[in-house]
């Protein structure tokens, strides 16, 4: 790419995509070119508040605007496979997609290796990455002020009533939602990742107790990674009346790490330097995402211009999709598995082509 500015457009005008909205106004390396969602009112609402051009139909907007040359895509997560490549291969854009990027394993190799093939880029947003806390622990791993990963836990409690799941027919669908695992755990998983370090094999069991829907509201697992720690995780939606706790702990060689908060936004417990829990706690009272999303845009318009790389490449994506859907395929088969061998999840993702098509943008 050889502007220096960024022109963007966003497809999926959704609750999050205002996020997206405000951290590319945010910069002066980038450019909100146009909104498009097939609720035209939606998009709209965008367009009155950023200033955007605004569509109902995706493929008229890039027709319409050549320019932008990169698309953020923050569809339901069931389709962030099948818009990329089109935008990809059609198009010839450059995707920014959100969490969970891709729900197989499979889709994250094929959409990276035909953004290469086509000279465009491909950006996972994991904004909790960016976190305060997060970044804090990260330092203390790779300086060694912690030292080995001895175990680590991730808990994630929060609420989704029945209401959440009736917002949309996508929700709570194996096809294009996924669980309290996919959906809102993914996060965390990526910082387990992230943070302690690649898990070798889990045992997973995920049951749905708190509404009627199809997907899990409530995942379990023991694991091991693979230096030999071990580890758990609990992740459910099934919690009443309220968020509670979403949280990920590091017992270490040289003292325990321990981020909490409503989003990992806490440094609740650093032993090493206890005074650094004051100043990387975030306030996220006000806006449970944080400011993840507006540091993600500066190192993606800075890979764009050629200044510095992206920190979370293809190999990271294809690690935390890897594991998500081995926490699947152990709840599925009842089984150990070993999550270099797991492969995709039999439901997850699963492609529903009548669930699908009222997500689809009709061609003209």
């Amino acid at each position: 790419m050889t502007s220096a500015v960024v022109n963007v457009g966003i497809v999926g005008c959704g609750r999050i995509s205002g996020h997206h909205c405000r951290s590319v106004v945010g910069l002066d390396t980038c450019s909100l070119v146009a909104v498009a969602d097939l609720d035209i009112e939606r998009a709209e609402a965008y367009r009155d508040e950023f200033g955007a051009f605004a569509y109902a139909d995706y493929r008229r907007m890039l027709e319409d605007h050549p320019e932008i040359d990169t698309v953020v895509v923050a569809t339901p997560s069931g389709m962030h496979y099948e818009h990329a490549m089109e935008l990809i291969v059609d198009y010839g854009k450059n995707v920014i997609v959100e969490k969970p990027t891709f729900m197989r394993s499979s889709q994250v190799s094929e959409v990276y290796r035909t953004a290469a093939e086509h000279g465009v880029q491909v950006f996972a947003i994991f904004q909790n990455r960016y976190n305060l806390a997060v970044q804090r622990v990260w330092a203390g791993i790779e300086s060694g002020e912690l030292g080995a990963v001895r175990s680590a836990s991730v808990r994630v409690r929060w609420c989704r009533p029945q209401r959440y799941y009736d917002m949309a027919p996508w929700r709570g669908t194996f096809s294009m939602d996924g669980g309290c695992l996919t959906n809102q755990g993914i996060h965390h998983v990526d910082i387990l990742r992230n943070l302690g370090g690649e898990v070798a094999r889990v045992c997973s069991a995920h049951r749905t107790l708190g509404a009627e829907i199809e997907v899990e509201d409530l995942a379990t697992a023991v694991f091991e990674f693979e230096s030999g720690a071990l580890g758990t995780l609990e992740v459910t939606t099934a919690a009443r009346h309220d968020d509670y706790e979403a949280s990920v702990s590091l017992v270490c060689e040289n003292g325990l790490a321990q981020i909490g908060g409503i989003a990992v936004n806490e440094l609740q417990v650093y032993s090493p330097d206890p005074q650094a829990c004051r100043s990387h706690t975030e306030d996220f009272s006000g806006n449970i995402y944080g400011k993840g999303h507006g540091m993600a845009y500066r190192e993606i318009a800075a890979a764009l211009v050629g200044t510095a790389n992206y920190p979370i490449d293809r190999s990271d994506v294809e690690g935390t999709i890897r594991l998500l859907n081995a926490f699947y395929v152990s709840a599925e088969t009842g089984q150990w598995v070993d999550v270099e061998d797991a492969g995709d999840s039999r439901r997850l993702g699963e492609m529903d082509d009548t669930l699908a098509d009222l997500y689809r943008t009709r061609r003209a």
